[in-house]
C-alpha cells in the first residue's frame, strides 16, 4: 500500500480517498462491507494533506477510478475500510447526521423486537455493520447502557456525544458507560476511554440487575466478557429451557445463563467454567431465583479434562448444553476449532441417555454454519448414536445478521435428540 499525493485526473471534490484492487471493489459491490490492509492499493490525502491519518473519513474507488461510497479508514486494523455509505465524500457533519438517523432507527426496531417488560428488560441496541454503524456496539441491562466505540473513525469525542444524546432521548436510564474491548483497542491503537461515564442520572450506577425470561442475573460494568453478558443466547436459552430434562451438564456455563434456565425443568442441573468468578456470578444469579425448582451445583474446570474424566467414568446425563468460546479468533484457526468442536460434541453424546437432548454452540464466526453441522454429523457416527437435528438457530433478533456481510453471522445453535 503507498500513499502519495491526489493523482492527475482525481476530482478534488473526493477529497481524501483510497484505490483498491478488484477483488476488494468486487466485495463491496456485492454488498460486503469491508476492505483489508491487502487489498488497498493507494491511499490519497486532500490536497492541503500530507498523509491519511486514522480515523479519517475517506471516499473508495476502483482501480479506474470510480467511486464505491465513504468508508472509515483504520491506519493499523487488517480491516482497513469499512463502508459507511454508497454515496463518495461525505464529510465528517454528513457522517454525523447519518449516524443521527441509523441510531435512531436501531432504537425503534429494538423496541419491536424485545419490547421491555418484567420478563425481559436487556438487550443489544446497536450492532456495528448491523445496524449501519461499523464500530458502534451497545447493550441494555435494566437501566444501564455499555457502549463500545470499536474503530479510530468512532473512538471520538463527536461520536460519544451523540451515541449519549441519543440514548438519553430515548430510553429511561440511570448510566452510560463505555467500555473498551481490551484486544480490538490493541488492534485499532485506540486510547484509553473516558474513566467517568458518558452519563449518570444522579450518582453513577456501575451494578444493575437485569431480567431474561424471567430469570435475573447480576450485571456489573466492571468485570466480565466483553459488554457483560451473552444476550445474543437469550432466546436460545430459553428453546434449550423447552427440551431439558432430568440431570442436565452445562459446559462452559460462564455466570449462569443456560443452566438457570435449565434448572427451570431438569431435577439437577451441573454448571462447568474455568473461571471461579464466573461460578461465583452463577451462584449469585442462582440465589437470585428461588423459585427454580432443579438443584444447581457448579464445577471449576476446563471443559475437556473434565468431559474425558466424567466419559470415562461412566456418568451420563438426560441434557448437555455445550456453549464454549470462540475457538477460531482467525481463518487460520478454524481446522483446530473444527478439532476442538468434535472433542467436546463426540464426549457429550457417549455421556447423553438415549433419548436425551444435545445442546450445542458455536460462536466462531470462521467456522460456518455447514462446517459446524458436518462436526456434529462426524461426532454421531463415531459415538454410534442416531442424532436427529429438532432445531438450528442463531443469535436473537435484536444481534440481526446482514445477508452481505457472513461476518454478522456467527452464532449457532443446534438443538439434537441423541438415540
Amino acid at each position: 500500500m503507498t500513499e502519495r499525493p491526489l493523482r492527475i485526473g482525481q476530482p478534488q471534490a473526493l477529497g481524501p480517498a483510497a484505490v483498491i484492487q478488484r477483488r476488494a471493489a468486487d466485495r463491496l459491490r456485492a454488498g460486503h462491507l469491508w476492505v483489508y490492509k491487502s487489498d488497498i492499493d493507494e491511499l490519497i490525502p486532500a490536497l492541503e494533506e500530507k498523509a491519511v491519518e486514522g480515523g479519517s473519513l475517506l471516499t473508495v474507488l476502483d482501480a479506474r477510478g470510480f467511486p464505491l461510497g465513504t468508508a472509515l479508514y483504520s491506519s493499523s486494523s487488517q480491516i482497513a475500510l469499512r463502508l459507511i455509505s454508497p454515496q463518495p465524500s461525505l464529510t465528517r457533519g454528513q457522517y454525523l447526521q447519518l449516524l443521527r438517523e441509523r441510531l435512531n432507527a436501531a432504537l425503534t426496531l429494538r423496541e419491536e423486537l424485545v419490547p421491555q417488560t418484567l420478563e425481559t428488560n436487556a438487550c443489544r441496541l446497536i450492532f456495528s455493520e448491523a445496524d449501519g454503524m461499523p464500530g458502534i456496539v451497545a447493550d441494555k441491562y435494566n437501566d444501564l447502557v455499555i457502549v463500545q466505540l470499536l474503530t479510530q473513525g468512532t473512538a471520538q469525542d463527536d461520536v460519544r456525544t451523540l451515541v449519549t444524546e441519543i440514548l438519553k432521548e430515548r430510553l429511561q436510564l440511570e448510566t452510560v458507560i463505555e467500555r473498551p474491548d481490551a484486544r480490538v483497542r490493541e488492534l485499532e491503537q485506540l486510547a484509553a476511554p473516558p474513566a467517568a461515564p458518558l452519563y449518570a442520572k444522579g450518582e453513577a450506577k456501575l451494578a444493575t440487575i437485569f431480567t431474561i425470561n424471567g430469570i435475573q442475573f447480576h450485571f456489573d460494568a466492571g468485570t466480565g466478557q466483553k459488554t457483560g453478558a451473552f444476550l445474543d443466547q437469550r432466546l436460545n436459552y430459553a428453546a434449550a429451557a423447552r427440551y431439558a430434562k432430568g440431570t442436565a451438564l452445562d459446559v462452559c456455563t460462564y455466570q449462569g445463563g443456560f443452566a438457570l434456565h435449565l434448572a427451570q425443568n431438569c431435577t439437577r442441573v451441573t454448571g462447568v467454567d474455568a473461571s471461579r468468578a464466573a461460578l461465583e456470578v452463577a451462584d449469585r444469579n442462582r440465589e437470585l431465583n428461588p423459585p427454580l425448582t432443579g438443584k444447581l451445583d457448579w464445577i471449576q474446570a476446563d471443559a475437556f479434562d473434565l468431559l474425558r474424566e466424567f466419559e470415562s467414568s461412566g456418568k451420563q446425563y438426560d441434557t448437555v448444553v455445550l456453549d464454549p468460546p470462540a475457538f477460531a479468533k482467525s481463518k487460520r484457526a478454524a481446522e483446530g476449532a473444527i478439532r476442538g468442536y468434535k472433542e467436546l460434541n463426540l464426549r457429550a453424546m457417549k455421556m447423553l441417555r438415549p433419548g436425551g437432548t444435545l445442546v450445542t454452540c458455536s460462536c466462531s464466526h470462521h467456522v460456518s454454519l455447514y462446517e459446524f453441522s458436518e462436526v456434529i454429523t462426524a461426532a454421531a457416527s463415531d459415538a454410534g448414536r442416531r442424532v436427529q437435528l429438532l432445531e438450528t438457530r442463531g443469535a436473537a433478533p435484536d444481534h440481526p445478521t446482514v445477508l452481505t456481510l457472513a461476518e454478522t453471522s456467527y452464532l449457532k445453535c443446534l438443538i439434537c435428540r441423541v438415540g
